[in-house]
């Protein structure tokens, strides 16, 4: 009988083969790409010291602006699109327009509206959240859970629907009693899909919002100041931060909502 790793060491030793590739990388294939001195590619060593160079300090400061940035986005950008998507079920002829609405706020194109919406917020002071940042965080996220919840909510049995209804249940009351609980693997699935884009809507954000103080300022300073270790290393621990807080909704999922198939994968 075939055995299998467990999927925390297949994980393990995915990750160990990627920094051993970009190791390998750094030192041969782009050891000579960069300018000056400054190479475009740091070896995981070079980033790992620039992490003691720096200090806890700078991460700490930086990045608590960019999270509650990501949280205020992600929560009014899902708060909405939640809404929206219960108020369709009761009032079945705007789920044209939500939709619209959707794909208009998922095809617009970051780099038109910073600008504008520079204009529209005021300049934060040193430390505060940017208002910009919020609005960006919160329309990353808005597309899809308004397109996971629909689909959660119209997933919902038919049988038990008619139950409600012969028993003299309206709509409202179908959406408490049965479509809310059926939805509910699906709304925590695009919950979860929604914490990286959050965390990035917010740090695209920070680029036009005049911040001085968040993950896309000091990027913008790291890659000015051609310190590419810093930049590595500000991307890395920003990978790991979206990626903890995505875990970490993935198993609220699995806590939440046991009976679901994805829950018991």
């Amino acid at each position: 009988m075939e055995r299998r790793l467990p999927a925390w060491a297949t994980a393990s030793l995915s990750a160990l083969g990627l920094v051993a590739f970009w190791w390998i990388a750094s030192v041969t294939i782009f050891a000579n790409v960069g300018s000056g001195n400054t190479k475009a590619i740091p070896s995981p060593v070079q980033v790992v010291q620039e992490y003691g160079n720096v200090g806890i300090d700078f991460y700490l400061t930086n990045f608590s602006v960019t999270l509650n940035e990501a949280v205020q986005g992600y929560l009014w950008g899902n708060g909405v699109a939640l809404v929206l998507a219960a108020v369709v079920m009761v009032l079945p002829r705007l789920e044209g327009a939500v939709m619209q609405l959707a794909v208009i706020s998922y095809c617009i194109p970051i780099v038109a509206i910073g600008p504008l919406l520079v204009l529209i917020f005021e300049v934060p002071k040193k430390g505060e959240p940017s208002g910009t940042a919020i609005f960006i965080a919160a329309l990353s996220v808005f597309f899809t859970t308004v397109v996971g919840s629909l689909l959660g909510l119209h997933a919902a049995d038919k049988a038990s629907l008619d139950v409600v209804h012969v028993y003299g249940g309206n709509a409202w009351v179908q959406l408490r009693k049965v479509r809310v609980i059926a939805a509910l693997p699906a709304v925590l699935t695009a919950l979860q899909i929604a914490v990286p884009a959050a965390f990035l809507g917010a740090v695209l954000g920070e680029y036009f919002g005049k911040v001085e103080t968040g993950i896309g300022p000091a990027m913008i300073i790291a890659q000015q100041s051609l310190n590419s270790p810093r930049v590595w290393g500000i991307a890395l621990a920003s990978g790991a931060i979206a990626l903890i807080l995505y875990l970490l909704v993935g198993l609220l999922t699995r806590l939440s909502t046991p009976w679901s198939k994805g829950a018991a994968a």
